[in-house]
């Protein structure tokens, strides 16, 4: 992880990321945001996007919910587990590990 002053991936930017279930057959991550630069920043649609996170998690992307909320800085983003909670298939039963993929997204070249 790179210093403040040279952010260079999401987690760098953020108070928090991290995943968990949303039922059975969903998963939910956020991005808890330190400031509204950094907000801003990893809620444009042109860097955040279902196509983004079908591509980072094999899921389809018309399937992808994101959520972007200004007041709180966070982005919520909600897509269906591969497989159900629990199932014999199942290798991360809280879905606790799903975040690293998306902390650790290099931020644009531009920032």
């Amino acid at each position: 992880m790179s210093d403040n002053a040279h952010p260079r991936t999401v987690a760098d930017l953020a108070l928090e990321v991290r995943s968990k279930n949303a039922g059975p057959f969903w998963v939910t991550m956020e991005l808890f945001m330190r400031d509204t630069a950094g907000y801003a920043l990893v809620a444009d649609p042109g860097f955040l996007d279902a196509p983004l996170i079908a591509r980072l998690y094999g899921v389809p992307a018309d399937a992808i919910r994101i959520f972007r909320i200004p007041a709180l800085n966070v982005v919520k983003i909600s897509f269906p587990r591969p497989v159900a909670q629990g199932s014999l298939r199942d290798r991360d039963i809280h879905a606790g590990q799903h975040h690293v993929p998306l902390a650790m997204l290099p931020l644009p070249e531009s920032h």
